[in-house]
C-alpha cells in the first residue's frame, strides 16, 4: 500500500481547518484560540489508529497529546510536533481554508507545523490498514505553546522522565526543506527594572532619574554584546545581546521613578542559559548607578550535536541533503535529558511560515513521508 500525496494533503487540509492560534497572538480573525480543539481531535485520531493515548494539560484547556505505538524492538523513536500557530490577522483571504490546489496546501499552519503532523497521521493510518509495526517503539508528542512561551516541550520531557522513557532517536518537526538540522541557538530574555525617585521636573535635583540611570545600563549591555563578538565563534556562531525594549516615565513634567529595560541574549553551544543570567545580573548591578531588579522572562539552552552523528548522517543520506544549523529556535532544546540523538527535520521552508500567506508543497510532504518510513522501518 503506497502512501499517496493526496492522502497526506487531505490530512493537512483537515488540520489547517481547525484553528489553533496561540492565545497570546489572537485577534478577531483567530476563531476559537488555543490548542484545545485540535488536541481533542488528535487524541481521538491517535486512539483510532491504535495508539496508547495520554493527555497532559500544560496550560488551562491546552493539553499536550502523547501517542505510543509498540514496535519490534526495545528501542524508542520519538517525534515532537507542535499544535499551535502564530496569529492570522495579517493573512490574505481565509487563513483556515486548507485549500488544496496546483500541488500545494494553503492556510495558517500548513507548513509550521501541521504538515509534519499530517505526515505522521497518514503513516499511522497506513500502518493500521496494513498491520505493520515500526522497527522501534514510537512516541509522538503533539505539543502546545511552541510559538510563544515554549512550555509544551519541557512538559513533554518531564512526562517522559516520569515514565522512565529515554528516546534513542528523536525528530523535532519543523520546516527544514527535509534537511536535518543539528543545532540552533537558545535564548535568555530578561527585564531589568531601574528604580529612581519621582520629583517635579522643575527641581530634578530632588529626585533620582530612572531613565538616565537606565541609559547607562543600556550602554553597558551594548558593550557586553560587543565583547561577545570578539570571542572565537562556536559551531553556532557568536552569542548576541540585543536591548530590545525600553519603557519609563509617567509624565513630561515628572522626574521618572522607574524605567524598564528588556533584553534578548542568544545562547550558543557550550553556554548554559542559567549561568548567563547570573553574569548579566552582575553586569547590570555593576553599571547601573541606581537600584534595580531583574525578572527572568525566558531561559532556553542551545540545541547542538555533532553533524556526523549517525542519526543526522542517515537522515541526510535519505534526503540527499547536507546537515545544517538553523537561525531560528525549536523545541529540540527541551529534550536534552531524555534523548540520545536528535534532529530538527520537516517539509517546506521556514520562509513560508508566519507570513500573509502560508503553504507547503505536497511533493515536499511525500519526500518527508518516505524518509519517515525508512526511519520507522515500514514499507
Amino acid at each position: 500500500m503506497m502512501l499517496r500525496g493526496e492522502q497526506i494533503a487531505t490530512w493537512l487540509s483537515r488540520l489547517v481547518q481547525i484553528p489553533s492560534v496561540s492565545p497570546d497572538q489572537a485577534g478577531p480573525r483567530a476563531g476559537v484560540t488555543g490548542e484545545g480543539r485540535i488536541a481533542g481531535e488528535v487524541a481521538q485520531w491517535f486512539r483510532q489508529l491504535g495508539g496508547e493515548t495520554h493527555l497532559d494539560e500544560v496550560l488551562p484547556g491546552r493539553p499536550n497529546v502523547y501517542g505510543i505505538w509498540r514496535g519490534q524492538s526495545d528501542q524508542w523513536f520519538g517525534v515532537d510536533v507542535h499544535l499551535d500557530t502564530v496569529g492570522v490577522e495579517q493573512m490574505i483571504g481565509n487563513p483556515f481554508s486548507g485549500a488544496v490546489g496546483d500541488g500545494y496546501v494553503y492556510g495558517r499552519g500548513a507548513v509550521d507545523d501541521k504538515a509534519s503532523l499530517a505526515i505522521l497521521l497518514a503513516l499511522l493510518e497506513q500502518m493500521a490498514a496494513t498491520g505493520q509495526r515500526p522497527a522501534a517503539n514510537l512516541w509522538i508528542g503533539a505539543t502546545v505553546d511552541e510559538e510563544v512561551g515554549a512550555l509544551g516541550a519541557p512538559a513533554a520531557a518531564r512526562w517522559l522522565q516520569r515514565q522512565g522513557l529515554v528516546i534513542d532517536q528523536m525528530i523535532v518537526a519543523e520546516p527544514t526543506l527535509c534537511t536535518p538540522i543539528y543545532g540552533h541557538k537558545g535564548v535568555v530574555r530578561l527585564a531589568f527594572q531601574v528604580l529612581g525617585q519621582a520629583a517635579h521636573s522643575s527641581q530634578p535635583h530632588l529626585g533620582q532619574n530612572a531613565i538616565v540611570a537606565a541609559a547607562r545600563l543600556v550602554l553597558a549591555l551594548q558593550e557586553e554584546h560587543e565583547r561577545l563578538q570578539t570571542l572565537a565563534p562556536t559551531a553556532l556562531g557568536n552569542p548576541m545581546l540585543t536591548v530590545s525594549l525600553i519603557a519609563g516615565g509617567n509624565g513630561i513634567n515628572v522626574v521618572p521613578n522607574v524605567c524598564t529595560v528588556s533584553i534578548d541574549r542568544r545562547v550558543v553551544n557550550g553556554e548554559r542559559a542559567a549561568a548567563i543570567t547570573e553574569v548579566l545580573q552582575q553586569v547590570a548591578e555593576a553599571n547601573c548607578p541606581q537600584r534595580l531588579t531583574m525578572q527572568v522572562l525566558q531561559l532556553i539552552d542551545a540545541y547542538y550535536q555533532a553533524p556526523d552523528a549517525p542519526f543526522i548522517t542517515n537522515l541526510a543520506a535519505w534526503s540527499g541533503t547536507t546537515p545544517q544549523v538553523a537561525p531560528y529556535g525549536t523545541n529540540a532544546w527541551a529534550y536534552a535529558d531524555v534523548i540520545k540523538a536528535c534532529a530538527v527535520f520537516g517539509p517546506g521552508a521556514i520562509e513560508q511560515a508566519h507570513g500573509p500567506e502560508e503553504w507547503v508543497a505536497i511533493a515536499e510532504m511525500v519526500k518527508a513521508a518516505q524518509i519517515y518510513a525508512k526511519w520507522w522501518g515500514i514499507a
